[in-house]
This record gives C-alpha cells, structure tokens and sequence, in this order.
C-alpha cells in the first residue's frame, strides 16, 4: 500500500463529508478578522489542455460584465464583515492580467472595504506580459507577480499547448524584472517524453534568470481537463515513477545547492521577501467564479458558471452555492495538511491543536513519518526530510486527483450542484 493510500485509509472516512447546495440566506461569515482573500479571473486568451482550473476564453464584453459582478460581491461579503483587516489577497486564474486595465477598479472597492494588512499577488503568462501592465499592476500595490513558464523549451511548451515560445518566456521575465523585485516561476515536470536532464535544463534557467521563487509541480491530468482526456485517447505515457522521483531529487538537491530553500513540496524561495502561495492560508474568504471561502466551520464555494455568477450577483445574492460542514477536529486536520505541504509543522501549534488523549492518530503519524525519515526536528518545528517532501508531494497529488478533481468536475457541470459526495 502506497503512503498515499494508507493515510487516506486512516484518515478519510472521518474527515471527508460531502458538499450541500445552499440557498442565499444560508451564507454566513463571522469571525473572520485577519483572514486572506482570494480573486478569481476565469478569462484567458488560450485553454491549455493540461489545466484544470475553471477558464474560459477572453471576451471583452463578458469580461467587464465580470468586473462589475465582482465589485458588487465585494461590497455584499463586506456588508456580512463589516471593514476587517485581511493578511492578504492572491489574484489567481485564469490569466488575471488579460484586465489589467480593469484592476485598479477592483482594488479600489477591496480596499474601501477592508483593511489591508499584506501583500497582493498575482499570477500571469508570458503571453500577457508588456511593461505597461506591470506598471499598472505596481501602481495598485502588487507586491509578487508569479510567471507561468512551464517550460524555457519550446518542445514541451508545444507539447501542453501553451501559445509562446522559449524567447517570450525569456522576455517576459526579464519586464517583470524591470518592475518587480519578488518574482515567483511556475515550471511543470514528469511531462510526457521528458528526461530529468530535460527537467535539470530548465530548473537552471530559472536560477540563471535571477527569480527568488521557483515552483515546480507535476503534470497533473485531471480527467476532466484534455490533457487527461488525451492521455485516454492516445495512451500518452507519462514519465514511470522512478524517473518522476529522480526529477524530485534533482530539483531538491540542485536547488538547495544554489541557496533555495524549502517552502512547500513543490516550491523553493531565496532569500527574505514573502514566499508565494495561494492555498496554505487557514481562512480566507473568494471572489470571483469557482472562489473557495475557507472559515472555521465551513467551507464554500462559487458557482463555477460565470454566466450565472454574474447573473446571482446582479440580482443580489452570494456566489456561493454549496457548503461543506468542518468540525473541530476536521478544521484541526485542515491545518496539519497544510502544514505539511509548507514541509515544517510548528510544535507548539501542533501541541495544542492535538492535545494528549484528543486525537491520538495526528501523534501516530507524526511518529510513523519520524520512523519512515521522512520527518526531523529543527528548533521548534517538525521539518520534512527530503523523502518526506517527495512522498507528501505524492500524498497531495493523490488528494487533489481524488477528491479536489471530483469537486471540480461537478462544479463545472452545473452551476448549482444538489450535492457533492467526497
């Protein structure tokens, strides 16, 4: 049994509930001061068919329509919070830059109804990169611009249809440079046909460029996206697992080298500027299509339909469509998760989330992967080993296949699913 499996096993049937659809009236916030923010824009000006997020192609009128749906959804969530402060807002997509113009607008209202207390980041594609954007977005207080790149090879840029070449993703990071200092790259491995010397090319590039972020992940093909319905059709065969763990090692051992450290199980950071991530915050509140709200007891979700996210909003109602009930213990677990995926769990934190005689299986498994090296202590931490973060990179990538992919796919068949069983 995988590592994957045996947590899933232990851990799953208790804390995996099912997803409800609500009506308006049953969204409610409270207690959320000091939580993150997250914005959604869906538009892109081409569908990679690895991707697996909600997208759809840029249309000029949709797209503003969408801009003023999110105004108004900034001011219904603050109307339920009142002004609090937020730790931060992560502007995720989609390819947000395709309304750089329309940001400011969108800012604005965010910032007349919450107290800022962080940083905004954003995600763009070298496609969409020119010196006036980035201008527009220092203008408006980004603070991190996380690049796409995928891949400094026009082969496998081909291959996952991105819509650039190596010479773009080369220019366009070099115009963030000129504006940004915090610059995160995405690069993808375990692509179909790749090499770990393929993979070691581009990790060098990364590093040759001067970012002071790197994330790398995996390929993953989701049945849904057409990437994954490709690898049905055609029998694409990704890379075996030896060759995926060897690229893992490579990175970690490589990166390390040239003074990159650890941040999740995918990423690597340089030096002190704030690392970029969108998903280990522990409560943050969405905008925008397919937004997720993460509070103490509940999680929401979007509709993904933008059609009809605009419509909801334009006549007055939340966004939010179907909740999913946290308890304690689940929030507790929520945490650990995504501690994990930071690759260091504070001892103290964790001490007082699972007290002695609570639950004892988080105590299990922290003496399992402690057995297993894949856990060590570092001062006031429990840090993963670097066979830790690959068998936790497989965890995730498990979860995410299993659980966020079926989410997802339901999602993005109705608009307002019954109910979503996990």
């Amino acid at each position: 049994m995988s590592f994957a499996k045996f947590v899933e096993k232990i851990f799953v049937p208790d804390f995996m509930g099912k997803f409800f659809h609500i009506k308006d009236s049953d969204f409610t916030l409270s207690n959320v001061n000091n939580t993150g923010l997250y914005l959604h824009i869906p538009f892109c000006h081409s569908l990679c068919p690895y991707c697996p997020y909600d997208k759809v192609f840029y249309n000029k009128p949709l797209a503003y329509s969408y801009v003023e749906a999110v105004k108004k959804e900034i001011k219904l969530v603050s109307s339920l919070t009142g002004k609090i402060v937020v730790s931060s807002l992560y502007i995720g997509g989609g390819t947000p830059t395709t309304i750089t113009e329309k940001l400011p607008e969108i800012i604005k209202v965010f910032r007349d109804n919450f107290q800022f207390d962080g940083g905004i980041f954003i995600e763009t594609s070298p496609y969409d990169i020119t010196d006036e954007k980035m201008r527009i977005l220092k203008d408006i207080g980004v603070s991190m611009v996380s690049i796409g790149i995928q891949s400094f090879q026009n082969k496998f840029l081909k291959l996952i249809g991105r819509n650039y070449d190596k010479e773009t993703a080369y220019k366009s990071v070099r115009i963030v440079q000129r504006h940004f200092d915090n610059i995160n790259i995405d690069l993808m491995f375990s692509l179909p046909l790749e090499s770990v010397s393929d993979f070691y090319f581009d990790l060098k590039e990364a590093v040759k460029n001067g970012v002071n972020q790197i994330t790398a992940y995996p390929l993953f093909t989701f049945p849904y996206s057409k990437a994954g319905k490709l690898l049905k059709v055609k029998n694409v065969k990704l890379p075996p697992f030896f060759t995926r763990k060897s690229m893992f090692e490579l990175m970690y051992n490589y990166l390390t080298s040239e003074n990159f450290s650890p941040v999740s199980v995918w990423g690597f950071k340089r030096g002190k500027l704030p690392e970029f991530s969108s998903v280990t915050r522990t409560r943050y509140i969405g905008f925008g299509a397919s937004a997720g709200t993460k509070v103490k007891n509940a999680f929401y979700m979007n509709t993904f339909s933008v059609p009809h996210y605009i419509e909801k909003i334009s006549n007055g109602k939340f966004a939010e469509v179907v909740k999913m009930d946290y308890t304690d213990l689940m929030d507790n677990y929520y945490w650990l998760y995504w501690r994990l995926y930071e690759t260091r769990i504070p001892i103290n934190e964790f001490e007082k989330r699972f007290s002695s005689g609570i639950e004892k299986r988080a105590k299990a498994l922290i003496k399992l992967l402690f057995t297993l090296h894949m856990l060590k202590r570092e001062d006031n931490y429990y840090a993963l080993t670097r066979r830790g973060m690959f068998y936790v990179h497989l965890m995730q990538n498990h979860f995410s296949m299993n659980y966020i992919g079926k989410v997802w796919s339901e999602m993005m068949q109705e608009p307002e699913p019954k109910e979503i069983l996990l």
